[in-house]
């Protein structure tokens, strides 16, 4: 009986070793764009919705990074499109953020939730500046007044990043200049402090 309890732990601990090398190998691919390998450990057995220490997932790591063909694949696998991270992310917000518009319309046809907690697609799209991204998201549906965390809009946003283009833009969708954020300042106050001038006299 010893022994055979002795022989599973062995399964066992050579079962995680091999995982953990797994593991290692997937985010290795990942970083180098390695799609054939990523997709070789998946067709093996690896979860598609392994996570990093950070809670997110391949297809998250994938948008983030630029990969749409890996995003692609990811997705016929069945790949959970709106996993969220321990910081609130989503691949939607994460392709936003870092101006991947290709993968951003790739995931919203996958329909990824453009309207999620915390930080959205829309608030990490104006604080970068990503014109034609906050374009789509918009016609997604985005709430172009949804709050952040510190209750900061799109538009407090891209004025006080300096994104003039980004703040036209909301202000014609019908983004609402007089609201404020959690410390009472408006888009027009949060622009003065960095300096944006120009951008403070659009929104009078």
């Amino acid at each position: 009986m010893k022994i055979k309890n002795l022989f599973i732990l062995f399964i066992i601990f050579f079962s995680c070793i091999s995982h953990a090398g797994s593991y290692d190998d997937m985010l290795v691919a990942i970083k180098n764009k390695d799609n054939a390998t990523v997709m070789d450990l998946i067709e093996r057995g690896m979860d598609v919705n392994t996570t990093d220490a950070s809670g997110s997932t391949l297809l998250m790591l994938a948008a983030r990074s630029g990969n749409p063909e890996l995003v692609n694949s990811l997705l016929a696998s069945r790949a959970s499109v709106n996993h969220v991270n321990r910081f609130g992310e989503t691949a939607l917000a994460l392709a936003a953020y870092s101006g991947q518009q290709e993968i951003v319309k790739r995931l919203i046809s996958a329909s990824a939730a453009v309207n999620t907690q915390a930080w959205t697609p829309l608030h990490y799209a104006a604080f970068n500046g990503h014109s034609e991204i906050v374009q789509l998201l918009l016609a997604a549906g985005a709430k172009i007044d949804a709050r952040a965390p510190n209750q900061q809009t799109a538009l407090m946003l891209a004025a006080k990043n300096g994104h003039e283009a980004v703040v036209r833009q909301l202000i014609k969708a019908g983004a609402n200049a007089r609201l404020t954020d959690g410390d009472g300042k408006t888009a027009k106050k949060l622009a003065l402090e960095k300096e944006n001038t120009d951008i403070a006299a659009l929104l009078e």
